[in-house]
Order: structure tokens, then C-alpha cells, then sequence
């Protein structure tokens, strides 16, 4: 595979993932990348996740009946959960997990994977 150029605006995107901590919404990686370079565009923002994507540097996190948000690769890399701001639709990462979900599997199945989102009022909202 042929190594791709580092753009400015490949490299905006990528420092507002970092600088962000959190799964970002394409209108808010927009709005992020925008206070570095004020003429990017929203079909940039998605060519440059798509990109990041396929390089393995950003994870997609699916929201049910939403679009889906975009974390680093490194973070999604661990287990963690999420808590959905229900005012401002920000999503924030919770670090942990409750545990003995096995409990709540009905009898016979075996639990291979689970996803928890919370939802209420972030502190700023709040």
C-alpha cells in the first residue's frame, strides 16, 4: 500500500479527535476542524473519515437512529461504554463497566458481547 500525503486538513481532523477525548458526530469534527482551517469543507470531513477509517486510525460507534459517531481506534480498542447528552446529543466515553450482565441472559444463551450507552444531561447541560 502506498503511503498517503499528511494534509493540513487531514491533520485539523485528526488533532480535533484528539483534542475532543470523545466520539464526534461529522458536524461536530466540522465545527472542531473548522477553528484550524476555516475553509474546510463537510465533503473533506468525510472523505477524511473514510480514509481514516480504512487506515484502521478512527472506529466508527453506532448510535441507534442516529448517525453513527467516529473515536479513535485506541480508545474503541478498550472496553468502555458510552453516556449520550439527550440535550446538546453529545456522546462522552464512560471508562468500566457494571459487570454480571450473565444474569440478565435468559437461560441457555451465552452473552458474547454487550454495548451500554447512558443517557441523561452532561454536566455542561445539566
Amino acid at each position: 500500500m502506498t503511503p498517503q500525503r499528511q494534509t493540513k486538513q487531514l491533520q485539523a481532523i485528526r488533532d480535533a479527535f484528539e483534542t475532543a477525548g470523545r466520539p464526534l458526530a461529522i458536524e461536530e469534527l466540522h465545527e472542531l476542524a473548522a477553528r484550524t482551517i476555516e475553509s474546510i469543507g463537510l465533503r473533506t470531513i468525510y472523505r477524511a473519515v473514510r480514509r481514516l477509517q480504512e487506515d484502521g486510525v478512527i472506529t466508527n460507534v453506532p448510535v441507534p437512529g442516529n448517525a453513527d459517531r467516529y473515536e479513535l481506534s485506541s480508545i474503541a480498542a478498550k472496553h468502555h461504554h458510552h453516556f449520550h447528552c439527550t440535550a446538546c446529543d453529545k456522546f462522552f466515553d464512560i471508562h468500566g463497566c457494571p459487570g454480571g450482565l450473565n444474569k440478565l441472559v435468559p437461560e441457555g444463551f451465552k452473552l458474547e458481547h454487550h454495548e451500554l450507552t447512558l443517557s441523561g444531561l452532561c454536566d455542561a447541560c445539566a
